[in-house]
């Protein structure tokens, strides 16, 4: 894929890390990006995905990034190998780019678009001169995400990547009269979400009854929002991500119900149609 080939850069950048805001860090790395390319937008995605949690970086990313403008560059810094034999690398899709460290944070993007192609990042010429082994997002991403986003090619910051790391996303499993799906994120209201997309569970349910399990709670119907639900009581809703979630009106369903990420969300089907 030549650089011409690509959509030109659009000077926003957006910035996903697990820094949170109490320390320099995020503020350290909007600095570096503004003196090498002043006129770009920095837009905070989250500084809050839970520390090294790669997985959730993901999620999250492949939540959001689809909604920028196209020639978005994405920084995403989750970084548990910092230091190691770790690559750093930048990906090119279709109309976004994304950098960061070549631990699966890009699965997501990487499987969903065939266009894609990932770089090694290895041309000093791009990285600060002095790299410390222990912020490489200061040092190694956030000068690559800015001169991206001033319109240098893809392919300028170091040779293709064939084979980038990926993770190994969770499925949720279908077969006969069941969903087996499992919870991969509390956010920050208290919502547990599944990795149960609606297209499946529409698929699989059609205009048949279901129960939903959850750590021993029970949901037998899907709400339109939060709202339609009384005042403390739990219900399940596909959310924004069309993604299935079990909440709590006006309350945190992760407390209710008592579940992590990682526990099952079971979807059993019954023969008999829901009633009209």
């Amino acid at each position: 894929m030549k650089g011409s080939e690509m959509v030109p850069a659009c000077g926003v950048i957006t910035l996903t890390s697990d820094f949170g805001l109490r320390d320099h860090y995020v503020g350290t790395m909007k600095g570096v990006m503004l003196r090498i390319h002043p006129e770009a937008r920095l837009i905070d995605v989250t500084h809050q995905i839970t520390a090294q949690d790669v997985l959730e970086a993901s999620l999250v990313l492949d939540s959001g990034y689809r909604y920028f403008p196209a020639g978005t560059v994405h920084l995403v810094v989750v970084d548990p190998g910092v230091g190691s034999g770790r690559r750093p690398i930048l990906v090119a899709g279709n109309e976004h780019f994304f950098v960061g460290p070549d631990n699966g944070t890009f699965t997501g993007i990487i499987e969903g678009d065939p266009s894609a192609r990932a770089f090694e990042i290895v041309e000093r010429c791009f990285l600060l001169p002095d790299m410390s082994d222990t912020f490489h997002g200061r040092d190694v991403f956030a000068p690559v995400a800015a001169f991206l986003s001033r319109g240098v090619a893809p392919e300028e910051f170091g040779p293709p990547v064939t084979d980038p790391c990926r993770l190994s996303l969770p499925v949720p499993r279908i077969w006969g009269d069941q969903i087996r799906g499992e919870v991969v994120h509390i956010d920050s209201f208290g919502n547990i979400v599944s990795n149960i997309a609606r297209a499946d569970f529409e698929r699989a349910v059609g205009v048949r009854r279901f129960r939903i399990l959850i750590n021993g709670k029970i949901i037998d119907r899907i709400h339109r929002t939060y709202a339609d639900q009384e005042r403390g009581r739990t219900l399940a809703i596909f959310g924004s991500s069309d993604l299935l979630e079990i909440a709590v009106a006006e309350g945190r369903a992760e407390r209710r119900v008592g579940a992590g990420k990682g526990d099952t969300v079971l979807v059993e089907i019954e023969e008999l149609p829901r009633p009209r």
